[in-house]
């Protein structure tokens, strides 16, 4: 069998994992009036992408990989836990995702702490427990001097570079342009010579990380990065007459195919096209980490919402659900980059037939551009129907956006078998009472100028 002809059958068998978990949302009331949006990852599917990143780099090199995932898409413990049983580790940005790592049992070993504003408070934490830490800028870096003099670490320590490569089609997540908030700005006047020095000063120093890629960033630019910060590192250890370099850290963004169900770029082609540009990289004197994250879980996630009317507007058709901005906020304001394909489905759950009509996929927020998509030639959706927001298994619903109060939807993980779908509750739904809990409930008359009401 072929790699494309795998790649064909692995897309067929996820859609119809989805077809079937859809089915059973319906019929065991996973989705319902009472909870008209919800969200479903395929079990299966994580596992399946876990394995294949772990075989891409396991077939270009012998050398140890930590791969680490990038928490920020997927703030979810179980899915952290899973991934972790797939042994997958992960990146952490904040004290809060931190936390989440831990909850999930991830040993600190298995966690690395990248942000560019890193307080003194989370460094001091990640040293104490021994999680490695990529340091963003000189003043990070001082402030690490004196947290490291207080005494010793466990903590492997690197510096974040911005190799300055140029930046893709998404320019709010190009993170390797001349300008870019991230690291030590590589090829600016000075720059080299002090992040060379910068490691001779400091014996402790040693690893290298870089993040050149991301949705809308070429293959062949993210491996011109990694090759940038692999040359510094053979720079570094020349100049410091030994290995002091020993690990180098690629980050992630391979980008995600949101166009169908085929699963592309795939990691085996990546960690091919580093190994053709970066041979040295893998001859085993580096050990490496990767931070990837939406092209670990993104195809496996879906959104599920009633249609709760079905109107027309200046002759257009609009199916108006109850999922909108506060599970897929990129897309509603950012359309062009972030596009959404959308299923139909009738109100049994079984795909939808029929001639394709030009339609607006509506969502509940009081605002005109709340839509998942706009003039999209679907079955013509009709009210009780379902539609599935796919490829939404990163940054939709797990980062939710509060407009109007709307709740957080319910997650569920699912697997297929025999026995039919089965569902397992990754996270309830938000209550109306946590909305006004967090809302300053218990505030009440906080601005009023007088003691607060005694709840009876």
């Amino acid at each position: 069998m072929t790699a494309d002809l795998a790649a064909d059958l692995t897309a067929d068998l996820a859609a119809e994992r989805r077809n079937l978990a859809v089915r059973a949302a319906v019929d065991q009331g996973v989705l319902s009036e009472a909870e008209p949006v919800t969200a479903l990852l395929d079990v299966a599917g994580i596992r399946a992408s876990a394995a294949a990143l772990r075989a891409a780099f396991a077939a270009v090199t012998d050398a140890p990989v930590l791969h680490a995932f990038a928490v920020k898409a997927a703030p979810l413990v179980p899915v952290l836990a899973l991934l972790h049983a797939e042994g997958i580790g992960t990146e952490v940005a904040s004290s809060g995702e931190l936390a989440l790592a831990r909850a999930a049992g991830l040993p600190p070993g298995l966690t690395v702490l990248d942000s560019p504003a890193k307080s003194a408070a989370e460094l001091r934490e990640a040293l104490a427990l021994g999680i490695a830490v990529n340091a963003d800028n000189v003043q990070e870096l001082a402030r690490l001097d004196a947290l490291t003099a207080e005494g010793p670490t466990a903590s492997p320590v690197g510096l974040r570079v911005n190799p300055q490569v140029g930046g893709g089609s998404i320019g709010a997540l190009s993170t390797a342009t001349a300008t870019s908030k991230f690291g030590f700005a590589l090829t600016d006047e000075g720059a080299r010579e002090a992040v060379v020095h910068a490691f001779l000063a400091r014996p402790w120093l040693t690893r290298l990380h870089t993040h050149s890629g991301s949705q809308g960033i070429a293959l062949a630019r993210m491996a011109q990065g990694v090759l940038a910060v692999y040359e510094l590192a053979e720079e570094i250890n020349a100049a410091a007459g030994r290995r002091q370099v020993d690990t180098i850290d690629i980050g992630g963004g391979l980008p995600v195919n949101f166009a169908s169900d085929e699963h592309t770029p795939t990691f085996a082609e990546y960690a091919r096209q580093l190994k053709e540009h970066v041979p040295g990289l893998f001859d085993g004197r580096y050990g490496l980490v990767t931070e990837f994250g939406r092209s670990l879980i993104a195809k496996h996630g879906v959104v599920l919402a009633r249609v709760e009317y079905a109107k027309t507007a200046g002759g257009r058709h609009i199916a108006v659900t109850h999922a909108g901005v506060q599970v897929a906020t990129r897309t509603v304001y950012d359309p062009v980059s972030w596009p959404l394909r959308i299923a139909a489905y009738d109100g049994k759950g079984l795909p939808r037939s029929g001639p394709e009509v030009e339609q607006d996929v509506a969502g509940p927020a009081c605002f005109a551009g709340d839509l998942l998509a706009e003039r999209r030639a679907l079955p013509l959706l009709e009210q009780g129907d379902v539609i599935a927001a796919l490829d939404t298994g990163a940054y939709y619903f797990s980062s939710h956006y509060g407009y109007n109060s709307l709740p957080r939807p319910a997650v569920h993980g699912f697997t297929t078998g025999p026995e039919g779908v089965r569902f397992t509750r990754v996270r309830a739904a938000q209550t109306l009472d946590e909305i006004v809990a967090e809302s300053g409930g218990a505030q009440r008359d906080a601005l009023l100028g007088r003691a607060p009401a005694r709840r009876p």
